[in-house]
């Protein structure tokens, strides 16, 4: 039995992709998804998006198929990695750019300005913090930040400029979206 996502909406809705069954790997549920991509819906249209912890890629091909310009997907896995390339394919998404590789090995290397961020890191790694240092001088102002997380997202120690703007949660995931302010 292959593991698989299902794109709620744009595009591509209903399209179901595959993705590797890896310990820790877990697509943002649907209803988080919808809940946020409800929230963006005025500001997806031709944003630059950074998927930090790419996974199964639900967050990245979501945003692509509801209008993103492009997405950069950054995943370590090479076994992930390979399902995310076919799927890229699948999908005919010359707009979405796939680093096979970690994200702190990534960062160093991008010199793009970012209108939204997936930080969605596996949870047992701990990442936050560090991935939301390297990532914030590429996140443009005013530019929107998903984080999803398995705890309170105030003991995440995220960088001041960011400020909540919406919180939702279901089961033990937490989500919030947070706007860079100057």
């Amino acid at each position: 039995m292959k593991n698989q996502l299902r794109i709620i909406g744009g595009e591509w809705k209903r399209r179901t992709l595959p993705f590797a069954s890896i310990d820790g790997l877990r697509p943002t549920p649907d209803r988080v998804r919808e809940t946020l991509f409800n929230w963006l819906m005025w500001d997806i249209q031709n944003a630059q998006v950074l998927d930090l912890c790419t996974g199964s890629g639900a967050l990245g091909f979501e945003a692509l198929s509801r209008g993103a310009a492009n997405v950069v997907m950054i995943e370590p896995n090479q076994t992930q990695a390979r399902f995310l390339k076919d799927n890229i394919q699948l999908l005919k998404a010359e707009n979405c750019q796939l680093h096979v590789a970690t994200a702190q090995q990534i960062l160093k290397q991008l010199n793009t300005a970012f209108d939204l961020v997936f930080l969605d890191p596996p949870y047992s790694l701990d990442l936050w913090q560090e991935l939301a240092e390297l990532a914030d001088p590429m996140i443009s102002n005013n530019a929107f930040i998903y984080v999803e997380a398995d705890r309170d997202l105030s003991q995440l120690k995220l960088p001041s400029t960011w400020q909540k703007i919406k919180e939702t949660k279901a089961g033990i995931v937490r989500a919030g979206l947070y706007q860079k302010t100057s």
